[in-house]
C-alpha cells in the first residue's frame, strides 16, 4: 500500500509543524526561519516520512479566525522554506482551497483537509486539477441527528468524502477518523474518540491508508488530567492502540518517541 509515493508496508510518521500562534500546543509553533529549519531537519533525522504544515489552527474548540490572506502568507512562507531542505512529501493542513493551491505552488505535495472535501467546495477541484493526494477527515454535519455509534458515523462520513474525491479524480487518498473533531451532545468527546480508536480496524473496509492524529489532544487530557505539554505518555499509549488496530500513518508532534511506540506496537501486532 502506498500514499503520496510512500511505501506503507510498515506504519510511517507524519511530523507536525505549525506556524499558527493560536495552535493549542504551543510547543509545535515555529516563528522563525531558523527554528523552522532546525525542527524539520530533526524530524527527518528522527524518522518522519511526511511533514504536515498548518498555518491556521483547526481545533474545533478554539477561536482561531484569521484572514485567508494571512493563512496564505504563513503557509507559503513555511512550505517554501521546508521544501528547500527536505525531499519527503509535505502536506498542507487547511480547509481553504486558495490556501491549498498557493501551498501546492510553493511545494506542498498533499492536501490535508479536516472537512473531508465538505467545507470549501473548490477543494476537491484543486486536488483534482493538480493531481494532489489528499487526507480526508471524517466530517459529519448535524452529527447529533445521526445518532449512530461513533465508528459507523465516521465510516458514513468518510464514504461521502470518498465519493466526492472519486468524482474529481482524486484517487490517492488516506482516511482520517478525525480524532478530536467530532463532538456530539449525546456522548462525551473523550469517550467518542476512545471508541473510534478501539474500533479503528473497521476503517479497513475502504482499502485506503488510515491516518490517525492523537498527539497531545484533549481526549488524552480528559482521561489523564494532563495539560497539552504533559500529554506525551498518553499520546504514545493512544498511538500504540491505533497502530495495533491498523493505522498506517501517525501524525505527531513528537517524532522520535512516537516512532518507537509505532515500532513496538507493530511488532507485537504481527505476533497475533
Amino acid at each position: 500500500m502506498k500514499f503520496a509515493r510512500v511505501d506503507l508496508k510498515e506504519p510511517k510518521i507524519m511530523g507536525v509543524i505549525n506556524v499558527s500562534p493560536e495552535s493549542f500546543y504551543k510547543g509545535s509553533v515555529k516563528k522563525s526561519e531558523k527554528e523552522l529549519i532546525s525542527t524539520v531537519l530533526k524530524m527527518i533525522e528522527d524518522g518522519a516520512s511526511f511533514i504536515d504544515i498548518g498555518a491556521k489552527s483547526t481545533a474545533p474548540y478554539l477561536e482561531t479566525q484569521i484572514s485567508v490572506e494571512e493563512e496564505i502568507r504563513r503557509a507559503v512562507w513555511a512550505v517554501s522554506i521546508v521544501r528547500e531542505y527536505v525531499n519527503v512529501p509535505i502536506s498542507i493542513d487547511t480547509t481553504n482551497s486558495r490556501v491549498a493551491e498557493e501551498a501546492i505552488k510553493a511545494g506542498a505535495d498533499i492536501i490535508n483537509d479536516v472537512t473531508g472535501f465538505k467545507g470549501d467546495k473548490q477543494m476537491p477541484k484543486v486536488a483534482g486539477e493538480y493531481g494532489t493526494p489528499a487526507v480526508l477527515c471524517a466530517h459529519a454535519e448535524d452529527i447529533n441527528l445521526r445518532l449512530k455509534d461513533p465508528i459507523h458515523t465516521v465510516i458514513d462520513a468518510l464514504q461521502e468524502s470518498l465519493v466526492t474525491a472519486q468524482k474529481y479524480g482524486v484517487e490517492d487518498v488516506a482516511v482520517d477518523p478525525a480524532i478530536g473533531f467530532l463532538r456530539p451532545d449525546w456522548l462525551p468527546w473523550y469517550e467518542w474518540d476512545s471508541k473510534i480508536l478501539a474500533n479503528l480496524n473497521m476503517l479497513k473496509v475502504f482499502g485506503k491508508p488510515i491516518l490517525v492524529g492523537v498527539s497531545r489532544k484533549s481526549f488524552i487530557g480528559a482521561i489523564t488530567g494532563r495539560k497539552a505539554e504533559e500529554r506525551l505518555a498518553g499520546s504514545l499509549a493512544a498511538t500504540a492502540v491505533a497502530v495495533f488496530n491498523g493505522a498506517h500513518i501517525i501524525r505527531t508532534h513528537d517524532v522520535r518517541e512516537t516512532l518507537d511506540a509505532v515500532k513496538v506496537a507493530e511488532f507485537i501486532g504481527k505476533q497475533r
